[in-house]
Formats: structure tokens, C-alpha cells, sequence
């Protein structure tokens, strides 16, 4: 998700300008520039995280009426099972960063095995209708999800720029986020037409998911992913280290924190993410103000994944321009203000969209440029480990956050809850704006 070259700048300044050429030379830059905007992995990569979203955001919509309405769940309980669900990756991320690396061409099929355990999890919740076996459920499709998010994210970043990564990563969301559009639909769909309908999502989505799997070993290339030498500068720096570890190591993985710029957005990430509110909890609150029918429930998630395909790619773009810190910062603003939408007396036609359009522009403006951020920071050999490491820490947070969120709501009420949380959001963001990544020196890259 190689050290950087040295024209690349930082993610808070917009890559300096390369030196004159002439127009025959200018124009195959900005040919390569295009393809490694669009390559073929990250392409391929998109195609099976639109498969995989489809079938993972069926489950994700039906899910917190299925447990809260259906099966009775406090906001406590749900909380719990909420948090396994977005929060237990993170105890694998690592592990499945740190596997790829070490076996140098290893980052497709550490990513396959994770996409597969996660879809031979979907047909066990038919079978499960207490508390613990769904929670083992869960955990074990997040097992799945942390084994690949990291060496994913590592393949989109190593077929990328220093110049257009943040366009790649969000290419890749915006493939990603039209199969969270699709999903909720299919799941509503699916609701309407059958009389069974949380066990034909569950059913319907093991199918889909089967497929991204497919998709995954036939199209995505196993070998390497380094762009085109037209597409980037040769890195000047030299990297004694990373030669004499061949083979990376957990500890070599973990020493990646020594870098300043590295440790900061881990801290920042994970600062933030104990105020995140789950999107779970999101539509919940978003339905109790509208008094939203169950039957529509399902819909809900359609306005955040629309908001965010339409944003992923421009929103990339800008953070490759305007500085990727200055976005991700942005983007919890806009999450800031949701809070606030769900916390005022305004009981306008125009709530919804605007929570939700809101809700899906922080997506935007954090997901991908959180990680083209950090990919700035760490060398091609340790590329998933030290992605894994930003990732583990937001995600250990997010699981935090929604303990204790359902823990309030269940104690205090959801308005006292969301306020907590505002609250802590917004002194988050204030004590980030002081953790700016420092700017290295030009002959270090980006750090």
C-alpha cells in the first residue's frame, strides 16, 4: 500500500515539477503517467474487490437490522459483534503483510487466501443464531479481510507512482465502492422477493463472493508489479539496509515506526479512528431520526457508496496535488459534520442525502489516501508490513470505538453517545493538525 524518489515531495505538497523536456519526451511521461493511473493490476484488483463488495455489503446491510431487530441484540451487544466484525483484522493484518513480504511474490496469493476464507464464511450464518457462533463467524471472515487488505493495497501501490499513486488508490475505491452500491441493492432486492430473505442474502452472497475469488486467480498478475521505468524517476538513494534483509522480518517490519512520517500518520490514524463511528451505527441513528420503514433499511448504505464512487477518484487526484495530509484531515471534517447533521433539530426532506453524501466524501477523502500517504513512507521490500502497520492501528481503534459506543448508547442514549463522539472527534482532529508529517530532507524522498 521503494523508497520514494526525490521529486515525489510530501504528502502535505504537491509533487515538484520534473525538469524541461522535449515535447516527444513530455508527452510519453504523461502517457505513462496515465497508464500507471489505470494499470492492469490495479484494474484487475478493482474488478475483484467490486465482485468481493457486492457480496460482502449484502451481508454488511441486512446485518444490524438482522441482529438488532431479528435476533434482539442490545446496542451493546451489537457494538460487540459490530466491532469483531470492523476490528478484528486487525490482529492478521500484520500476519498477512508480513507473509507477503517475505516471499517477495507472494502479495496475490496471501491476498487469495484471505478473499477465500472470507467467502466460505457467508454460508455459515445460515446456521448460526446466537450470539457466539455469529461472533466466531464474523471473526473468521475478518480474518480473512486483514490477511488481504494489506498485500492488496501493497500490489496497487507497487504498480503505481510516487506522482500517481493517490489516482490509483482511488480508482481502485471507486471499483471497490460501485460493488458496496450494488450490494445493498441486491440485498434489498433479494428482502422483497423471497420469504426467507436474510438466508438467500446469505446464500446469493456466498456465490458472488466465490466468484471474486476466480476473478483473483485468473486475471490478477502473481509476479511483479513495478510500473514502467518511463513512468518513474530512478531513486538516487541509496538502500544498503534493505539489501542486507533479503528476506523481512516482523522486526524489520516494526522498525518502520522509527520513521517520523510513518509514526505520525499511525498515531493520526489511530487517534481518529477511536471517534469513528461504524457506518452500522450511522444508519441505525440515521433511521430512528426518519423514522426509516425496515424494509428500507437496506437502502441506506447505497447513499454513502454512491457519494464515495463519485468522490474516490477526484479526491485522489487532489491529494496527489494539494497534499494527501490536508485531504485525509478534510475528510474527517466532513465525518464531523455528519455528527453534527445527526445531532441538530433539522428535520428537512434534504437530512438524508446530505448525512449520507457527507458520510461517503470522508470515506473518500481518508480510505486510499490514508494508504498512498503511508506508501510514501516505506521501502518496496517492507511495502505491505508497513502498510499493515498503519491499517492495524485504525483498525484496532475503530474496534474501540464501537465497544464503546454501543456501550454508551446502551448506558446514556444514542444522542449522548454521538456527542461523546463529536466531541472526541473534533479534539482528535485538533492534536492530528499538530502531528504533521515532517517534510525530509530532498536527498531522503519522502518519509
Amino acid at each position: 500500500m521503494y523508497v520514494a524518489d526525490s521529486r515525489a515531495g510530501t504528502p502535505d505538497s504537491p509533487a515538484p515539477e520534473s525538469a524541461p523536456a522535449s515535447a516527444e519526451g513530455a508527452a510519453r511521461p504523461r502517457a505513462g503517467r496515465r497508464r500507471a493511473a489505470v494499470a492492469p493490476t490495479v484494474l484487475a484488483l478493482g474488478t475483484v474487490s467490486l465482485i468481493t463488495d457486492v457480496s460482502s455489503e449484502m451481508v454488511t446491510a441486512v446485518l444490524p437490522l438482522y441482529l438488532v431487530t431479528g435476533l434482539g441484540l442490545s446496542p451493546l451487544g451489537f457494538g460487540l459483534l459490530d466491532g469483531i466484525y470492523n476490528g478484528f483484522s486487525a490482529l492478521v493484518r500484520l500476519a498477512g503483510g508480513h507473509l507477503a513480504d517475505r516471499g517477495g511474490g507472494r502479495h496475490k496469493w496471501v491476498a487469495g487466501a484471505g478473499y477465500a476464507l472470507s467467502a466460505a464464511c457467508k454460508p455459515l450464518l445460515l446456521l448460526a443464531h446466537t450470539l457466539t457462533p455469529i461472533g466466531l463467524i464474523l471473526a473468521a471472515d475478518r480474518t480473512g479481510k486483514g490477511l488481504r487488505t494489506a498485500p492488496r493495497d501493497a500490489l496497487i501501490s507497487l504498480s503505481s507512482t510516487s506522482q500517481t499513486r493517490g489516482r490509483a488508490f482511488g480508482v481502485h475505491r471507486a471499483m471497490d465502492t460501485a460493488g458496496a452500491l450494488f450490494g445493498p441493492l441486491v440485498a434489498f432486492l433479494i428482502l422483497r422477493a423471497t420469504v426467507d430473505g436474510y438466508d438467500a442474502v446469505f446464500t446469493v452472497s456466498f456465490c458472488v463472493a466465490v466468484a471474486g475469488v476466480l476473478v483473483l486467480v485468473l486475471f490478477v498478475p502473481g509476479g511483479s508489479t513495478r510500473p514502467p521505468a518511463t513512468t518513474d524517476t530512478p531513486c538516487p538513494t541509496p538502500r544498503p539496509t534493505l539489501r542486507a534483509t533479503p528476506r523481512p522480518t516482523l522486526r524489520a517490519a516494526l522498525a518502520l515506526l522509527r520513521r517520523p512520517a510513518l509514526r505520525r500518520l499511525t498515531v493520526c490514524a489511530l487517534l481518529l479512528g477511536l471517534a469513528t463511528v461504524s457506518d452500522s451505527f450511522v444508519y441505525l441513528l440515521l433511521q430512528r431520526r426518519l423514522g426509516v420503514p425496515d424494509r428500507w433499511f437496506a437502502l441506506l448504505p447505497l447513499g454513502t457508496a454512491a457519494a464515495f464512487l463519485l468522490l474516490a477518484v477526484p479526491l485522489g487526484r487532489l491529494a496527489d496535488r494539494a497534499g494527501r495530509w490536508r485531504v485525509f484531515l478534510a475528510g474527517h471534517g466532513a465525518l464531523l459534520l455528519t455528527y453534527g447533521l445527526l445531532l441538530s433539530s433539522w428535520h428537512g426532506t434534504a437530512l438524508p442525502y446530505a448525512v449520507l453524501v457527507l458520510h461517503g466524501g470522508f470515506y473518500a477523502a481518508t480510505d486510499g489516501v490514508l494508504m498512498a500517504a503511508a506508501s510514501d513512507s516505506v521501502p518496496e521490500e517492507l511495502r505491505s508490513s508497513g502498510l499493515a502497520l498503519v491499517q492495524t492501528g485504525q483498525a484496532l481503534a475503530r474496534f474501540v470505538c464501537s465497544v464503546g459506543f454501543g456501550a454508551a448508547w446502551t448506558a446514556w442514549g444514542d444522542r449522548t453517545a454521538l456527542t461523546a463522539s463529536a466531541v472526541a472527534l473534533a479534539v482528535c482532529a485538533l492534536f492530528s493538525l499538530g502531528l504533521r508529517p515532517p517534510r525530509p530532507p530532498r536527498s531522503e524522498g519522502l518519509a
